[in-house]
Formats: C-alpha cells, structure tokens, sequence
C-alpha cells in the first residue's frame, strides 16, 4: 500500500482550492499550451504532482495558479477567485518557489529575504524576524541567516527561497522543481517536511517535478501533461504507474520498481500488483513466493 492510500478520506470531504478548466495560452512565438482533457484540482491538505516533459505546460499551470498569466480561454480559480484578477485577496495565502530561485532571492542576506514578506505585510521588526528564524530552522539553516543569498550553493538558496515562501505559514505552497540542486539527504528531509506540513497545517502542496521517484513519496495525487498541455493522466501514483502507455506519451518513465514489477506480471500473469517502495516491493514479493504454485 502506498504511504498515502488511507489519506483519502481525509481529502475527501476537503475545500478546493485550486480548479484549472480547459486553458489556453499561446505564447508570442506561437507555442501553444492547451491545458484541457481533463480538470485540474487541488484539495485542503493535499500534496498534488504534476508531471511531463519539457514543453508539456508545467510551468505555464503553476503561472496561471499565482496569477502571472491570465486565461486567454478556460477559467482558473484559487480560494474561490481569479487568481490573475484578484491577486490582492489571496496573495498573503499563498508560498510560491520557483524553479530560477535567483530571480527570488534579492536581499542583501538570508536572514533579509526571509524577512522580506513579513515586513510588507506590516509585521513588527521584532514579529517578522522571529518568524523568519523560525523558518529557517524549519529547513534547518539557521546557520545561513547572515549570509549572502549570491554566494550560496544551488541547493542552499533552494531552502532559502523555501524559508521565505513558508515564513507566512501559507494554505497553499507551489513549488516548481523543488528537489533540483538538492543532496540526497536533504531531499529526504524536504519530502519529509512536506508531509508534516499538509498533514499537521493542511496545507495545500502543488509540485511540478521531473524527480519521478518522488512521487509515491510525496504525492496523493499527481497529473501527467502530455506535450502541448493535454491533461493525459490523472490519478493516486499507484494508478498512474500502472498506466505505462500514457506516462510513455508523456515522456515518463516510471519508478525502477513499478517498471519491474510491470515487467514481473508480463512474464507471470500471479506476480504482484506494482509496489511503490522497497518495503513495498519485499512484502508484496515475500507473499507472492509463499504461494503454493
């Protein structure tokens, strides 16, 4: 069983916060990004990933969801509202990482551009430094705050740039590839943050990523775009690993483990259903060779 099956009954009585209907954007160039096929949704307290290729509309989606692109067709709405249109009512709601942290990070320490919401929103010196160390140890840097956002490493501004988009306590965090530059260790200790956030805050998690093997970890609920936009898959990640021909279309190739058990049950019709995690896969291959033949 996936480490997020029994949460969906917590999910599913929970607000929406995010609708997506058949958008449209065509850039200058003339690409087109036609986000359609299906819906887009994002409850209270869930962790929802969007996946595709380059091209396939990722970036454009999470554009339209803070606001930065207006629906050319479609409709998009986030807590109740357009976002493009009234930004202003949902914006304090709202933590956003995107995928160039550089353009995020302009103060002149860490400590500074973790500060940075708190004090436009008219928070005490005092109020707004305290929330700001708070979440830096939330991501355990703590020991960057006077240092100089330029001259940090790639994974370090990351977290930075993740510190200031939590330092709000927001509903609803975007991310967009949240995991790159990132060190094993602290890719773990993100996912792990993560959970605890949508589980102890509910707070709503939307994330692009290309880090498949994250998926079973992070998501209850994932989307795979096919190039052009078309919303080709969506599903738990134990459905859409199962689904080999569309992640194919999408460019997805699925975590090594569903990939062999995917290849176990063309050879051996008894073998076990897909398992999405090493302790996964030795109890589910454990039982399946105690059978009797």
């Amino acid at each position: 069983m996936n480490m997020h099956t029994h949460d969906r009954g917590r999910l599913a009585d929970a607000e929406e916060i995010i609708r997506i209907s058949c958008v449209k954007h065509t850039y200058e160039d003339g690409t087109t990004v036609h986000l359609c096929g299906l819906d887009f949704l994002a409850h209270t307290g869930a962790r929802v990933a969007v996946l595709g290729p380059n091209g396939s509309g990722k970036t454009t989606m999470l554009y339209h969801i803070l606001g930065l692109m207006k629906p050319q067709e479609g409709s998009v709405t986030v807590f109740g509202v357009s976002p493009s249109e009234q930004w202003s009512k949902i914006r304090k709601r709202i933590g956003v990482v995107l995928q160039n942290v550089d353009e995020q990070l302009l103060a002149p320490t860490v400590i500074d551009d973790v500060m940075f919401s708190p004090r436009q929103y008219g928070l005490s010196e005092t109020e707004s430094r305290e929330r700001a160390h708070k979440a830096l140890a939330l991501l355990g840097i703590e020991h960057l705050a006077d240092r100089v956002p330029h001259n940090l490493s790639g994974g370090e501004k990351r977290k930075t740039a993740l510190a200031g988009a939590l330092v709000m306590d927001p509903e609803l965090l975007v991310l967009d590839e949240p995991f790159e530059g990132l060190d094993p260790k602290s890719r773990s200790a993100l996912l792990a943050l993560l959970d605890r956030l949508a589980r102890e805050q509910h707070m709503t998690i939307v994330m692009s990523t290309h880090d498949i093997d994250s998926v079973p970890e992070f998501a209850d609920y994932a989307y795979v775009l096919a190039p052009g936009g078309r919303i080709a898959l969506a599903g738990t990640p134990e459905e859409l690993f199962s689904s080999a021909d569309v992640l194919t279309e999408g460019n997805i190739t699925p975590p090594i483990l569903a990939e062999l058990f995917a290849r176990l049950r063309a050879r051996d019709a008894t073998a076990p259903a897909p398992a999405l995690s090493v302790a996964e896969a030795v109890e589910a291959l454990t039982a399946w060779k105690s059978c009797p033949p």
